[in-house]
């Protein structure tokens, strides 16, 4: 584990979202890259220098353009390049950047895809954008000035769950249960503050375990497009009547693409697409979420062996594979109404969710 890596992934991850330009080098090739979504005119301007920049996109958004039936942009696993025509100005840039729009803004086309010159470091570039909440889609240059440097490898460095350690704890007691326990956990890399809720007292039984991730629209504001507030009320219900359990507040909102990557994807669920294809139009995987992070703060906790309240077999493959057993699945489905029923078949049907 480098912390040096690590602060030279976050000087990265906060230029790109500051809309600076940010260099990425893997294999030994380098990309200079500016994401499309904080760029503006003048940045652009200066990016581009004598000769237009590229666009470079996932593979998955490229494949809604129709660009997936070119080489270049075939593999699912690559990302595509399309190169920068007159009438590629950075309103077009956007456009091709975020799907929202795109029954909005007839795209003016056609656009060629060329071939990717430094593939990992492409690849490198579009996972920054993602550890940013950027929409995967950046200008790219072969060279050029970056106010921040990044090997592609400090990228795993990052998100190391070993960096994560516990910086608080304090006596809580909650609606739930009058004797309960915060615990805060920061990530020294990316200073993300996740949170455990201690409900009871520890008895040396596994305890009740759930990973809820973070949802500001379903936990706060009371959405009934999901079912999270629901199933975070339910939760500490359940802990209450078990012997003890541990809430594990996770801060990767919206399946790890971010609040306002969120949003986007409701808007195009809106237009007709369900969960999934909302993700991966929008450039993402289909669940970004990093359960190792979970699996650290139950080892930090002294928990190995949980009993896990989720319909998600992902969450259980998770934190076994981190060394967290988990003796028992208990199911924990609540919260359906009409604005969330056609979601939570989508679950269950396309993400494998046994509800």
């Amino acid at each position: 584990m480098s912390s040096a890596a690590a602060r030279a992934a976050a000087r990265a991850i906060d230029a790109l979202k500051r809309g600076w330009p940010v260099a990425v080098s893997a294999r030994g090739k380098r990309l200079v890259v500016l994401a499309v979504e904080t760029a503006n005119d003048v940045s652009l301007a200066d990016f581009d220098g004598a000769e237009p920049a590229d666009v470079l996109l996932s593979a998955a958004r490229a494949a809604t353009l129709n660009l997936a039936n070119q080489r270049e942009a075939a593999s699912p696993a690559s990302p595509a390049l399309i190169e920068r025509v007159p009438w590629l100005d950075l309103p077009t840039a956007i456009a091709l950047a975020d799907p929202v729009r795109d029954l909005a803004t007839p795209l003016k086309g056609p656009f060629r895809a060329r071939a990717v010159i430094a593939p990992e470091a492409a690849m490198a570039a579009l996972r920054l954008a993602r550890l940013a909440g950027l929409l995967p889609a950046l200008f790219v240059r072969a060279d050029g000035a970056a106010e921040a440097d990044l090997d592609a490898a400090a990228l795993d460095d990052y998100e190391d769950p070993a960096h994560l350690v516990i910086a608080s704890q304090a006596r809580l007691p909650v609606a739930a249960a009058e004797k309960a326990e915060i615990v805060a956990f920061r990530h020294v890399a990316d200073a993300a503050e996740h949170v455990a809720l201690i409900i009871g007292t520890p008895d040396g039984t596994p305890p009740l375990v759930r990973l809820h991730s973070e949802c500001l629209t379903g936990d706060v504001l009371g959405s009934l497009k999901c079912d999270c507030g629901p199933q975070l009320n339910g939760a500490l219900r359940a802990m209450t009547e078990a012997s003890w359990g541990i809430l594990l507040y996770l801060r990767q909102e919206g399946r790890g693409i971010g609040l306002i990557n969120k949003l986007r994807a409701y808007a195009l669920q809106d237009q007709g697409y369900d969960t999934v294809d909302a993700n991966l139009r929008l450039g993402f995987g289909i669940d970004e979420r990093d359960f190792r992070v979970a699996a650290r703060m139950l080892t930090l906790l002294g928990q190995l062996k949980v009993r896990l309240l989720t319909n998600n077999p992902a969450k259980v493959a998770g934190l076994e594979a981190a060394g967290v057993a988990v003796v028992d699945r208990v199911p924990h489905k609540m919260g359906e109404n009409p604005h969330n029923s056609a979601y939570l078949a989508t679950k269950r049907d396309r993400t494998g969710h046994q509800l």
